[in-house]
């Protein structure tokens, strides 16, 4: 008989939050009667440059455009790696788990839900920041944007 795959989405960033997500999915959904494809997600800010002047009218030099494209660079893969680390410490080889690393740009909530479109995942996993009322109120939350648009069935893990 055939498995199934059912693909996961992680949305993975530098908080404790997304990595506990992540820990807590390897720990709950995957499961040894699938073929489980774990997608990890990280979505980085697009470029703040799309022109030589930012938008107080200062000129950026292309070294500060490098520099600032190196540090993104350097932070997915530090993440990815921090996410890697994770499932390895997690995987025991009793179940079927291929990892996939994607990085997007743009901002989160919409890469996110095009993304679990684009992919047909079967399920989307979010770490939750734990924003109270106001702060959420003030400055929008992604797992509550994506968990009202997004394709699929989402879990939101809150860390304890």
């Amino acid at each position: 008989m055939e498995r199934k795959e059912r693909k996961i989405v992680v949305a993975v960033d530098e908080s404790e939050e997304s990595m506990y997500a992540l820990s807590w999915c390897i720990s709950n959904l995957v499961s040894d009667s699938t073929n489980n494809r774990l997608l990890l997600l990280y979505v980085k800010p697009p470029s703040p440059i799309h022109s030589s002047f930012d938008a107080a009218g200062y000129i950026f030099s292309r070294d500060v455009i490098a520099a600032m494209t190196k540090y993104t660079n350097e932070l997915v893969g530090s993440v990815m790696e921090r996410a890697e680390a994770i499932y390895r410490k997690l995987d025991t080889g009793d179940v079927k788990i291929s990892v996939e690393k994607i990085v997007g740009s743009g901002d989160a909530k919409d890469v996110i839900c095009c993304a679990v479109d684009k992919l047909k995942a079967d399920t989307l996993v979010m770490g939750s920041h734990g924003y109270g009322f106001f702060k959420r109120a003030i400055l929008g939350s992604v797992s509550d944007h994506c968990a009202k648009h997004a394709k699929c069935p989402v879990v939101i893990v809150k860390h304890p």
